[in-house]
């Protein structure tokens, strides 16, 4: 007795993989910069990530039950509580609660759920709510406590970055400026002023191997970074001592956790390996010039959200050969 064939559409082999895994497999990997923020400024660490998480994952609940109209909701997904975690790293430990609820609505509602929700979204949600808080509150956000202030929140004492050390010996050329600095073993750990997630460098590139060895991302996007970024600043401090050496330069700021988390998100960067390094060159590349001759200090951000624009044609011009055509 013949077999009925039934044909039915791609895929037809499954790995595995689902949205679910990879965004809490992010999320797993953000533990150790989450331990790291909460050690270096306990109680405004926990504010702001808690405000933040639970922010992102309402609003995309309220648009999408009462303004989309959606009968399967996506906040168990991982999206939305990545979104907040990865928009409360990019914020100081002691901005108010209501700055960092507009930015949460502003990550999910424009620059997430407005295209249409997870997969739809050209820009990193996150870094659309952290690019328009700076706009709009530049003060709040660039005021930077120091760490050990475990209990202080709104209170806590604040003190100067390295990015903004760098930045003066920039503006007057005084290389002694770059004594301020703190050591690169005090980098690596954390015990620095900034934002939540770039404090610890050991924590987040811990969390970068963990995501590697569970395949979760590709080597292509951070690595391709952290060495444009290598090369354009050793050759800037080699042509004048005032630039930053490439060592701080890597530790300082938001590149780290730009380059490991959020350049790699997956919506918004380009699909194939050579794309995806072209992607990380021109990332690099801005950062290391908005660092050097902007008017802020940090560009990884601006750099990241220019690239995302750029991913479409990225991917046009380097689509993989089709099986069995042959090439022009």
């Amino acid at each position: 007795m013949a077999k009925k064939l039934i044909v039915s559409l791609s895929p037809h082999v499954h790995g595995g993989d689902s949205v679910q895994r990879n965004m809490y497999g992010v999320c797993v990997a953000l533990i150790p910069t989450l331990l790291a923020s909460l050690i270096f400024f306990g109680l405004g660490a926990a504010i702001v990530l808690a405000t933040s998480v639970l922010s992102c994952v309402f609003f995309e609940w309220a648009i999408s039950r009462f303004l989309l109209h959606k009968e399967q909701l996506t906040i168990t997904d991982g999206s939305a509580v990545l979104t907040g975690l990865l928009l409360g790293f990019n914020l100081p430990s002691n901005l108010p609660v209501w700055i960092i609820i507009i930015g949460a609505l502003v990550a999910i509602g424009v620059g997430k759920m407005t295209f249409g929700g997870l997969g739809c979204n050209p820009f990193n949600p996150a870094l659309v709510g952290r690019v328009f808080l700076l706009i709009s509150f530049p003060v709040q956000m660039t005021t930077w406590p120091l760490p050990g202030q475990l209990t202080s929140y709104l209170d806590a004492q604040t003190g100067a970055t390295p990015l903004a050390v760098m930045k003066e010996a920039v503006k007057t050329g005084d290389t002694s400026v770059l004594e301020k600095l703190p050591n690169a073993f005090d980098m690596l750990l954390g015990q620095m002023g900034g934002s939540l997630g770039e404090v610890s460098a050991l924590a987040i590139l811990i969390g970068l191997v963990y995501m590697l060895m569970r395949k979760i991302i590709t080597w292509h996007i951070p690595v391709s970074i952290l060495l444009t970024v290598l090369v354009f600043s050793g050759l800037l401090h080699l042509y004048n001592p005032a630039y930053a050496d490439p060592v701080n330069t890597l530790l300082s700021g938001g590149l780290l956790l730009g380059a490991c988390f959020m350049a790699t998100d997956y919506v918004t960067s380009p699909m194939t390996p050579r794309g995806q390094i072209i992607y990380g060159i021109g990332i690099g590349a801005i950062t290391v010039i908005i660092r050097t001759f902007g008017a802020y200090p940090e560009g990884m951000s601006f750099a990241i959200l220019i690239m995302n624009a750029f991913t479409p044609l990225i991917n046009t011009y380097n689509k993989p050969k089709r099986y069995g055509r042959v090439a022009k």
